[in-house]
């Protein structure tokens, strides 16, 4: 019998991305199922409001409600870390486990650990933010040693505009990065729908894909040991071996 495995992922409410794609990532995988706890989040700026909507209580009330379905880790599928800094991620998870007793990552840091795997000291980023927040993320990555070789964002705020940005358009954005030969591009926001496109994506460029949505899955299940290697279709990450 195939080993039950539960995976809690926090979700911005504005995200209607990360619940489909997610579970159609793990549904070809017996046992495996994912769980959803939303709070809420529709702006994305630097503007105290918007930075705001990602303090504890909120973000730990729909934790405890996973805890609940007795998940066996909880994964925050949301890409704020990545302006927000590693501090700011590093006390959620800590504080997750004081919660609940359920071990926990983050999109961030489970990118930066895909990150050191891979030896990454170049990448390319891609997404919809803002200029400032766009500078916020690549300040905090070079912050870790990492350099940003090339970008594209789409300059926008309203949380709920990203999930309408096209698969085709995700794509031509990534195969415009990716021309520099970065060691790997980046999508930075959990509600683009760049996930279905990484593999041709990878094919056409021949550059590694790292989806902030599909490393908070890897970094999720390699967090209690599950090897993500039955992943297929969604990239290469998924054959990275984790700690």
């Amino acid at each position: 019998m195939a080993r039950r495995v539960r995976v809690g992922m926090l979700t911005p409410s504005c995200n209607t991305v990360l619940e489909p794609v997610t579970s159609a990532m793990v549904a070809p995988i017996e046992g495996v199922t994912m769980h959803f706890g939303r709070f809420s989040v529709n702006e994305i700026s630097l503007r105290d409001v918007s930075v705001h909507q990602f303090d504890q209580p909120p973000m730990l009330a729909a934790a405890r409600l996973l805890a609940d379905a007795k998940v066996d880790v909880i994964g925050w599928n949301g890409a704020a870390g990545s302006w927000l800094g590693y501090e700011h991620e590093e006390a959620l998870i800590e504080s997750i486990r004081k919660e609940t007793g359920i071990p926990a990552t983050t999109c961030l840091l489970s990118l930066d650990a895909l990150l050191r795997a891979h030896s990454v000291e170049r990448y390319a980023l891609i997404s919809p933010y803002t200029s400032e927040v766009q500078n916020a993320i690549i300040a905090n990555f070079g912050s870790h040693g990492y350099r940003c070789v090339a970008e594209e964002h789409l300059g926008q705020t309203d949380g709920y505009s990203y999930g309408e940005t096209t698969p085709e358009h995700i794509a031509g954005m990534l195969t415009r990065v990716a021309a520099p030969r970065p060691q790997c591009t980046m999508v930075l926001c959990t509600n683009m729908a760049a996930a279905p496109v990484v593999d041709q994506v990878e094919r056409a460029t021949d550059v590694p894909v790292f989806d902030g949505l599909c490393a908070t899955v890897w970094g999720a299940l390699n967090t209690i040991g599950y090897d993500t290697s039955a992943i297929k279709g969604w990239g290469r990450l998924f054959q990275t071996t984790g700690k």
